[in-house]
Formats: structure tokens, C-alpha cells, sequence
């Protein structure tokens, strides 16, 4: 199989890692004067603390401090042995977790490559995807139960609309949650956006009951969360549940949601499916009779797809909109 041209910057990347993602893996056993410095450690306990969803407070209780922690994540200063071994307990992850992926080179890697993961399912190119996962599955830095799940995550939504394999792919998603995710336990960010896959995959394959049951789900365990990292998964879950309510011809209900991710966006200074909230609310106006103000609504999301040099979306939105119209 050919690598398509866009992924000349990761097969670069891949090609000049090679040898530290196989032979700089750390493997260190505890000894007089073993030291973290210089093992990007701060930086690894913060993103894993971060990914449990766990306060500084929170995973200093009964270990050391907060302030301990805090001087932890910023390198001040290192943890004893034992206290390494119960933060390591509390975040549920090995103990040469810290140190395997915390060298600078390899810990930088894996970040890239989820972030072009990240670019090209915005862009929704899946056959890139699933090039980069096959790529990188047997790769040990990914046999980290964070990177692990996140390309079993990707690879389920990748088999639905790559190999419409709707019953693997829900089981590849589920597999992927059930990495990190306890019953009755609230969600993570993270755990949050693989069950907003479920929902997507659920409403683009028809099942339009458990689409809205997914979403309404993962919207009401977002709210639980005391902060969230990423904006856009809001956007995601508003988006899809009113794509999905309209689908069940309920507009008004629909148009609610519509108008939740269009203040979001605005809000957060995001354009991360403004133009498709915008088309989506043009297209609940024309259903419910209101054909002015759908075109009013149409109109922005052509312009706010050529913002954004997306002529296909602006083309098809123009398309639409005419036949939509013709028969009014």
C-alpha cells in the first residue's frame, strides 16, 4: 500500500525516530542514588494526573502534599521511592511508566503523532489514520496504556468508515473505554470523547435512539467535570446530538442544541464546526417553514466555509440550499 503524499511529514518523523523509539526506551532498576533528573518527569506526572482527572489534592492524600505535588509536576524537587510507587498505584499505571516514556524524544514522538491523528480526523481522513495506526500498534512506546488507547480509539472509528464494520468498530471503542473506565466511576475527558465516537458512529449508521442516548450521556458527564482541557468536545456532543434529533424530525429541539454550539464557539473564539452548526440550524428552520431565516442560516455557513478556504462544504451547502428552496 502506498503512504499518501500528505503523510510525508510522518513518515519523516517516523524514519527519524526510528532508532530512539526502539532503542531509547529507559528500563531503570532502583539502586543507590538512582536519580529522575533529566527524565522529563515532571511533565509525565502531570499529563497522567491530568488524564485520571485527578486535583494536585487529590493524588497527594495520604501520600504527601499538595504542595509536595505541585513542586513535583515543576521539578523542584522528587518524590522518595515509596511515595513514586503509591502515586503510581493511585493513577493506576506501572511504575517504569514514569521513566519509559519520559525521555524528551520519545515522549515528544508520541505527542506529534497523536496530534496528526488529531488534524487528520478533523479533516476526516481516515485512510491516513489507519496508515499512521498500523504504523505505530507494535511500536512499545504505544504499549502505554494512554497511547494504547488512543489508537485502539481511533482505530474503532476508523474500521466504520473505512470497512463499515459498525459491530467491531462499537467493540473496539468499547474495549478502548473499558482500558481506563470503572463502572459507576465518573468519566474522564478522554473516556468522554470515546463515547461521543459511539455516538457518532451510532447516528451516522442509523440507530438514532442510541445516538441521542449516547450523546445526552456524554454531554451530562461533561458537565461533571470540574474543567475541561478541550472546548471542541463540547462542540462535538452539541453538534452531533442536534444532527441527530433533526434526523428524528425534531427541529426544535434540535435547533436548542444548534444554538448551544454556536454561543460555544463564539464564546471560546473557536471555529471548529461554526459553519456546520450554522447549516445545521439553516436546515431545522427550512423543515419547520421558516424559509427566510434558513437561508439567512445557510448563507453564513457558505460564507463561514469560505472563511475557512472549505470550498467542497461551501459548494455543497450552496447545492443544498438551491433544491432545498426550489420546492418551498
Amino acid at each position: 500500500m502506498n503512504v499518501p503524499a500528505r503523510l510525508g511529514w510522518y513518515k519523516f518523523l517516523n524514519f527519524t525516530n526510528t532508532m530512539i523509539i526502539y532503542n531509547k526506551i529507559i528500563t531503570l532498576k532502583w539502586g543507590v542514588g538512582m536519580s529522575l533528573v533529566g527524565y522529563n518527569f515532571g511533565k509525565i506526572l502531570k499529563s497522567s494526573r491530568i488524564f485520571k482527572g485527578l486535583t494536585e489534592a487529590q493524588l497527594a492524600a495520604g501520600i504527601c502534599s499538595e504542595e509536595d505535588i505541585i513542586q513535583f509536576e515543576q521539578e523542584e524537587k522528587y518524590p522518595t521511592i515509596d511515595q513514586l510507587y503509591k502515586m503510581a498505584s493511585r493513577l493506576e499505571v506501572e511504575l517504569n511508566h514514569f521513566f519509559d516514556i519520559a525521555s524528551t524524544d520519545t515522549y515528544n514522538y508520541a505527542i506529534a503523532v497523536t496530534e496528526l491523528i488529531k488534524k487528520y480526523k478533523r479533516e476526516r481522513d481516515y485512510a491516513a489514520i489507519n496508515e499512521i495506526i498500523q504504523k505505530e500498534q507494535d511500536n512499545p512506546l504505544f504499549k502505554h496504556t494512554s497511547f494504547n488507547q488512543f489508537l485502539i480509539w481511533h482505530e474503532g472509528i476508523c474500521t466504520y468508515y473505512l470497512e463499515e464494520d459498525k459491530q467491531k468498530s462499537i467493540t473496539l471503542l468499547e474495549q478502548a473505554l473499558a482500558m481506563t473506565h470503572k463502572e459507576q466511576a465518573l468519566m474522564t475527558e478522554r473516556e468522554i470523547e470515546i463515547l461521543t465516537s459511539m455516538a457518532i458512529i451510532e447516528k451516522d449508521s442509523g440507530d438514532l435512539d442510541t445516538a441521542v442516548n449516547l450523546f445526552r450521556n456524554a454531554l451530562n458527564q461533561l458537565t461533571e467535570l470540574p474543567q475541561v482541557q478541550d472546548s471542541s468536545i463540547w462542540l462535538r456532543i452539541l453538534y452531533g446530538l442536534a444532527q441527530a434529533l433533526s434526523k428524528q424530525e425534531k427541529y426544535e429541539e434540535s435547533l436548542i442544541y444548534c444554538s448551544k454550539g454556536i454561543d460555544n464557539c463564539i464564546y471560546e473564539e473557536n471555529m471548529y464546526l461554526f459553519g456546520e452548526l450554522y447549516y445545521q440550524t439553516g436546515m431545522n428552520f427550512i423543515k419547520l417553514g421558516k424559509e427566510n431565516k434558513g437561508k439567512e442560516y445557510l448563507e453564513k455557513a457558505i460564507m463561514i466555509f469560505k472563511l475557512q478556504q472549505n470550498d467542497k462544504f461551501a459548494s455543497l451547502v450552496s447545492t443544498e440550499m438551491e433544491k432545498l428552496l426550489k420546492y418551498c
